[in-house]
């Protein structure tokens, strides 16, 4: 029996503290397919607890660059919902009551270690070779030792009580059967000092109370899942099936991350990439697929299988989206491509030469900066060759130029009559008669 039906419902939990760039992409792009392969719901949920880091125009340019890539979501921010609000800040009330529950059972308690103090027991267990977890230093404290630190100013936070000798055991779509000893976990934070929700929480309980079924999330999370199945079930709520994503490397090795200076998804927009161009990319970076075509939104969500995800890192290859662009902006309809290369186009052309020009030219363009100097040319700059250039025209001579100028005159723009022509009277061949014709005319050799 299939884990996944209609009632399937994934989300993306973006944290609003830079843009996106493409591996946060690739992540709310895999959980949409996942949804609408079976038929069911997805979520969008902002993650900005961190008062700190969020910044509400990151949250914009966010939704603002899901809906440009046509990633539109069922439910959430702008568009509501049963479970709303969909935005972490305001859902204080909610997390709330969850640790008064968890109070009310004894799970939770108050915990005064100063950062300080907690830096040193970590350092003084790695030192003897421990894991560095929370040594239970404020788990049996005293009425009265609590009361003494409550004099003190001290603000606490509050620690989950993790049980001794037990296992959490779950079945990851991606890494398979995990297992993770509770004694390696320890007790940790649900409650920041300033009174915010941690992440192990806030995602959890938002996970519940949003009927959330699958998550596939970066493998950077995949440590995290155990304390909130541990919260979720000291909680009696439902857990979600996780699946954690290989990390997607940038062309330097390194992961790719909006704190070391990845392309944003606005930047490459901005550069002129395609949402198809960047769909097909991200499709095949850490699942396989034996579809080789460009595909659309709907094709990949009925080949999205999680079966085909990978486990090895997956490369962001600069050659390869260059490949994808170059096939995505081929397919656009004229008039698309008309409005995608926007003022490249000369604005001075007469009434109907725009979508000329842009026939003329699309084969030789992948981003709407290349139009530029095809718009040069056509508009009267003369060309002016390279060394190489100029040595291609001055070997081919004057009778060369001679046959193409009257072949020219017979042929209008038709390229292969007039080389035709210009072959069977030089007897040229090959780059002997294409590239001194190509950089006569253009200054280059291709196009």
């Amino acid at each position: 029996m299939s884990m996944f039906s209609a009632a399937t419902v994934t989300r993306f939990a973006p944290s609003p503290s830079g843009e996106l760039h493409l591996g946060n992409v690739r992540t709310a792009l895999f959980n949409a397919l996942l949804a609408r392969r079976h038929g069911g719901r997805f979520v969008l949920r902002i993650e900005d607890t961190d008062a700190e880091r969020s910044d509400p125009r990151f949250t914009a340019q966010l939704f603002e660059d899901l809906r440009w890539l046509g990633l539109d979501w069922d439910e959430g921010p702008q568009v509501g919902g049963p479970a709303a609000p969909y935005q972490q800040s305001a859902r204080a009330a909610y997390y709330e009551q969850g640790f008064a529950a968890l109070a009310a059972s004894g799970r939770i308690y108050p915990c005064y270690c100063t950062p300080l103090e907690l830096d040193v027991s970590r350092r003084t267990q790695r030192a003897a070779g421990l894991p560095p977890r929370y040594a239970g230093t404020c788990r049996d404290l005293s009425t009265q030792a609590r009361e003494e630190k409550e004099r003190a100013g001290i603000r606490p936070t509050l620690r989950f009580r993790v049980e001794a000798d037990q296992h959490v055991e779950f079945v990851d779509l991606v890494h398979g059967p995990q297992s993770f000893r509770t004694d390696d976990i320890g007790d940790f934070v649900v409650r920041r000092a300033d009174r915010t929700a941690a992440f192990f929480f806030s995602n959890a309980i938002d996970d519940a109370a949003m009927g959330v079924t699958h998550v596939l999330r970066g493998e950077d999370h995949l440590s995290n899942t155990p304390r909130q199945l541990l919260l979720l079930s000291a909680l009696g709520q439902r857990a979600p099936v996780y699946g954690h994503l290989a990390l997607v490397l940038g062309d330097d090795g390194a992961p790719l991350s909006k704190r070391l200076g990845a392309p944003s998804l606005r930047q490459l927009r901005e550069q002129g990439y395609l949402p198809t161009a960047l769909h097909n990319l991200l499709f095949r970076l850490g699942h396989s697929t034996p579809l080789h075509d460009l595909l659309d939104l709907t094709q990949m969500a009925a080949a999205f299988d999680t079966a085909h995800l990978g486990r090895a890192p997956a490369r962001c290859d600069p050659v390869q989206l260059h490949g994808w662009q170059q096939k995505a902006a081929q397919h656009l309809p004229a008039a698309d491509a008309l409005r995608w290369l926007g003022d490249q186009v000369p604005g001075s052309f007469e009434p109907g030469k725009s979508s000329e020009f842009v026939a003329a030219i699309r084969a030789n363009v992948v981003l709407p900066a290349d139009a530029a100097p095809w718009a040069r040319l056509v508009c009267g700059e003369t060309p002016v060759a390279t060394a190489e250039g100029a040595a291609a025209i001055r070997d081919a001579g004057r009778e060369f130029f001679a046959a193409a100028a009257q072949a020219a005159a017979d042929h209008g723009h038709d390229w292969k009559s007039l080389c035709e022509a210009v072959r069977q009277i030089t007897g040229r061949r090959g780059p002997q008669l294409f590239k001194p014709l190509r950089f006569a005319l253009t200054g280059t050799d291709h196009g």
